[in-house]
């Protein structure tokens, strides 16, 4: 085990939330070795983008972007960055984090806590070289015209993010989830086409993260709309307000998003629909319940180009991301692929 496994192995013992804090202050100071080089195998395009693995880092850990470089040397193909919203934000009162290691889950109902735009740009613009960074946008609290937040998010990070994700599918910000709907959502993806640049290289990409919540005729809904408005791929999904029967945490009933090993069917299910809705016409990144490289097997075989983890890293620690892109390599060339892209919803 090594010493940042070790380092995440005592950050569990603490207050969640202190444990966030204190593993972003550890990675941003830490001076971390540089990575070996990925498995040639491994390297994959999605949506333009060149990443040396498929698997990357979910939005949530990193806020801020207070740590991106130490993030980057964790062997990630891309990073993940936010949620970001216009105007500072504290998010919702503490307790708001909550730790199931019976279940080997996580609850949150953080809010968008975060330092705002400006403060993120900063960051940004001091980010590592050569590293996919993503910023993931959200929408203010009490901003009642929240599409104009997205907005402002892609236009005030223009040239500094390599994509961005638009997160309207958190559960712990009141009304985002119906942005999900037809009409709100051609007003939202109308008005983030119309302020993109027109055509490369300044057009980069753009995804959309959607809840797992969602029923197939729902998902399939969001892929037309993707499309007609120029969206670069799907992120599938985010948290879920279901709660499975069989949790066990004394902590299983609160209320907020739940991440984690128990996400994985409702996960898995969305992937399905979105992936039989696309047809092949739009790129998926697969997240919830990824904690393994069969599980990012499975997921790349059920039609993501990419997946994306974070729960599982605070259970198995940071070398998970070694792990799984070692077992996805060694799974690849077991079944006769040469690429990623030849396995993304190869039949089983």
């Amino acid at each position: 085990m090594s010493l940042v496994d070790v380092g995440a192995a005592l950050l569990r013992r603490l207050d969640p939330e202190q444990a966030h804090q204190l593993a972003i202050k550890g990675l941003a100071l830490a001076p971390l070795p540089v990575p070996p080089a990925d498995d040639p195998i491994l390297r994959t395009q999605l949506a333009g983008l060149d990443l040396p693995n498929p698997v990357g880092l979910a939005a949530g850990l990193d806020k801020n972007g207070e740590a991106l470089r130490g993030l980057s040397r964790l062997g990630f193909g891309f990073v993940e960055c936010g949620s970001v919203t216009p105007r500072p934000q504290p998010g919702n009162p503490k307790p708001r984090l909550f730790r199931l290691s019976e279940d080997r889950a996580i609850i949150n109902r953080m809010g968008f806590n975060n330092a705002g735009l400006d403060a993120f740009a900063e960051r940004l613009d001091q980010r590592p070289t050569g590293v996919v960074v993503g910023a993931n946008l959200g929408a203010n609290k009490d901003t009642e015209d929240k599409a104009a937040d997205y907005v402002a998010g892609l236009q005030r990070l223009a040239g500094r993010a390599s994509y961005f994700t638009v997160n309207i599918s958190s559960p712990n910000t009141p009304g985002l989830r119906a942005l999900q709907g037809r009409e709100q959502l051609d007003d939202l993806l109308g008005r983030i086409d119309a302020a993109r640049p027109a055509a490369k290289p300044d057009r980069i990409p753009v995804f959309l993260k959607i809840a797992p919540d969602l029923i197939a005729d729902e998902i399939g809904m969001i892929v037309e709309a993707s499309l007609a408005h120029r969206i670069d791929g799907l992120i599938v999904s985010n948290t879920t307000l279901e709660r499975p029967e069989t949790l066990r945490s004394p902590d299983a009933r609160e209320t907020g998003g739940l991440s984690g090993a128990p996400i994985r069917p409702f996960a898995e299910k969305a992937l399905r629909a979105a992936a039989e809705a696309a047809a092949g016409r739009l790129p998926l990144i697969a997240v919830g319940g990824i904690d393994s490289g069969a599980e990012a097997y499975a997921r790349i075989r059920l039609g993501a180009s990419a997946v994306q983890i974070y729960s599982a890293l605070i259970y198995e620690g940071p070398g998970l991301v070694a792990r799984i892109t070692r077992d996805l390599a060694a799974r690849l060339r077991a079944d006769g692929f040469s690429a990623v892209t030849d396995a993304v919803g190869a039949p089983r």
